[in-house]
């Protein structure tokens, strides 16, 4: 292992930007242990098979394993007993793994604060009222327990940013968020699209027949504020045939939308990274409507010289350079999202521009400056070890 330096993520059970990024990590500290509290194979990226995966008494449980949000009452207690072993922890971190304890120093990158704490709403999202009987229930029974376990969870939440020696970012939208949650000030480390060209690529089957380019292409997780019914529905009033990667408990309702424009949108589910290159290569364009703390598509597109229309919010203003990797537009709508794909429709981009802008925001310069915080830190440590000993 990397001497004295061990690695925590919340939970290994999504394939996510998140994800990419943690394995990212271990690779800039190989041999390092990664502490977590669930992790299932069958739901996020084969490379965590390969790794030393630590993960609390709760990964005993196949039904939490599977879907993690049921544990979110309980995570927080199975981190406090989860002690990790080393002398600096780096942790990737959307809302747990910043409390991981036990390392002698702490430096925390920081994803977003949780968004079930501070963006309940927006995480939730808003058709649970007016959607199936199914998703309204899933969403009162989510609210009725936020509600309940919301203040604690926040207190416990603070405890642990508070502990941290050092906080990264990854976005100024996140940096902005940790000064406002934790009082912290935190350096900006955008993290690089860890999806590259160089790989195997495949074509997807949909519907029994091979995927034809020139689509609209929309990867996100199914969940409610990454607004994939927008997208549906702009494709629609585009006249464009849409494909959409990924998977999450709003995959049913989506499903039924998609279900009304038979052979105009598929629904892929989850896809391997040789399909996922194929589809970003063979798209027409990428459409980025979800509200992110930090804009990972529109790079990975960027680094196939895809252009990108996406929401002007949040990560996205970091990552999209307008006219030339992409355009914005300003209401989640499908109306404005159409209206933004038919004019991007019509732009001369120029795919050389669009990928040396991704260039700038490479792996290695992410993984220096990450080595070089963390060896900081690691320093603090052994010359602490050392007046102590004189």
């Amino acid at each position: 292992m990397t001497d004295g330096v061990v690695l925590a993520h919340d939970y290994a059970t999504q394939r996510g930007g998140a994800e990419r990024v943690a394995l990212l990590m271990a690779e800039a500290f190989p041999g390092s242990p990664m502490y977590t509290t669930l992790h299932d194979p069958a739901g996020t990226f084969p490379a965590f098979d390969r790794l030393d995966l630590r993960t609390s008494a709760l990964d005993r449980v196949g039904l939490l394993r599977r879907h993690h949000r049921l544990a979110l009452p309980v995570l927080a207690p199975a981190l406090d007993r989860q002690r990790v072993d080393g002398d600096v922890l780096l942790a990737s971190s959307t809302g747990w793994a910043h409390g991981y304890r036990g390392a002698r120093r702490t430096v925390v990158y920081c994803h977003a604060p949780a968004r079930w704490l501070y963006q309940a709403e927006r995480y939730l999202g808003a058709h649970g009222a007016s959607g199936p009987v199914g998703d309204r229930a899933r969403t009162a029974a989510a609210r009725v327990v936020l509600g309940a376990v919301t203040p604690w969870l926040r207190a416990w939440d603070c405890r642990a940013a508070a502990a941290a020696d050092v906080y990264l970012a990854n976005s100024t939208v996140t940096r902005d968020a940790v000064r406002a949650a934790y009082g912290i000030e935190a350096e900006v480390l955008p993290p690089p699209p860890a999806l590259l060209p160089s790989g195997p690529e495949r074509p997807p089957v949909a519907g029994g027949r091979a995927v034809e380019p020139g689509y609209l292409l929309c990867v996100a997780r199914l969940l409610p504020y990454k607004n994939v019914d927008v997208v549906i529905g702009a494709a629609a009033l585009a006249g464009r045939r849409l494909v959409v990667v990924g998977d999450g408990p709003d995959r049913d309702r989506l499903q039924a939308l998609a279900a009304r424009r038979p052979g105009q949108v598929a629904l892929l589910g989850r896809v391997d990274d040789a399909e996922l290159r194929w589809l970003y290569r063979n798209a027409a364009l990428l459409v980025a409507a979800s509200y992110e703390d930090y804009g990972l598509t529109p790079l990975e597109a960027g680094a196939f010289g895809v252009p990108v229309v996406a929401l002007r919010d949040g990560g996205y203003l970091d990552t999209v350079a307008e006219g030339v990797t992409g355009a914005f537009f300003d209401d989640v709508t499908a109306q404005a999202v159409a209206g933004a794909v038919d004019a991007a429709g019509r732009t001369a981009w120029r795919p050389d521009a669009i990928r040396a802008h991704v260039d700038r925001l490479g792996a290695e310069r992410f993984v220096e400056r990450l080595r070089q915080v963390v060896l900081g830190e690691l320093a603090t440590v052994r010359g602490g070890m050392a007046e102590q000993h004189a």
